[in-house]
Parts: structure tokens; sequence; C-alpha cells
């Protein structure tokens, strides 16, 4: 199985999830898209320069475009967003959705009724401005 049909398979269970499953609809929210296109620009970015300094490489059997294991690839085009492969943009949406969708459901079952982490531990220092002993 090549790397774009797991993101596209990625992809498709998340927003079965989010719309479905847990029936959080944040694919319906404006905030989500307005959020994603702020995750995808910095995305972007470190894929890119990881990328693009040969940092990260890809097998050219499982993605799309040619083979750049040795060379930069190029900024667009030959299967490339920003030196980084197509198949990522899938991976990184649906991680996103995927968190945000459970993170959403849980926050509306309430599981943590009392918000608090209980007494600091034996270990921790006294008298400093980052909290005390009880």
């Amino acid at each position: 199985m090549t790397y774009i049909q797991i993101g596209i398979i990625y992809v498709v269970a998340s927003i079965i999830f989010d719309l479905y499953i847990v029936r959080t609809k944040v694919l319906k929210l404006k905030v989500f898209w307005i959020s994603y296109a702020i995750v995808l620009f910095f995305q972007f970015v470190t894929n890119g320069f990881l990328t693009k300094n040969l940092i990260v490489r890809y097998n050219e059997f499982a993605i799309l475009g040619g083979d750049y294991t040795n060379s930069t690839p190029p900024m667009l085009g030959d299967g490339r967003l920003f030196y980084a492969p197509v198949e990522d943009v899938f991976f990184g949406f649906s991680m996103i959705l995927f968190t945000i969708s459970i993170w959403i459901y849980l926050g509306k079952k309430n599981l943590q009724r009392n918000p608090i982490s209980g007494p600091a531990p034996k270990w921790w220092p006294t008298g400093h401005w980052y909290g005390k002993r009880k």
C-alpha cells in the first residue's frame, strides 16, 4: 500500500469518525477551517524545511513524484507542495481532525469533573513562586 492510499484512508476515516461516530461535526465549524489554515501554513514550513534539506526522505515507490534521495526536490510540482509530498497534507489533516474530534467528544462527556491535580508531591520545593506544598 502506498503513502497516498494510506493518507486517503485516514482522511475518510477521520471524516466518518467526526460526522458519524462521535458526531462532533467539527468539519462544519468555521473556526476549524480558520485554525486548520494556520496549522497547514506551519506544516508546509516545517515539512518543507525538513524535506528540502534532505533531513527527511521518502521512498519513491511509496509517494507520488520522483526520487529525491540525493538531490533537492522541487518546491512545487512532481507530487510536491513546498518540497514535501502531497500525501503529508492528508496525514496532517486527519491527525488534526481526529485530535479535535476526540477532544470535543471527551469535553462533552465531562470526564474530568474536578479539574485539580491534587496536592503537590513531597519532593516539590516549598516557598517558591511556582507553588507550595499543602
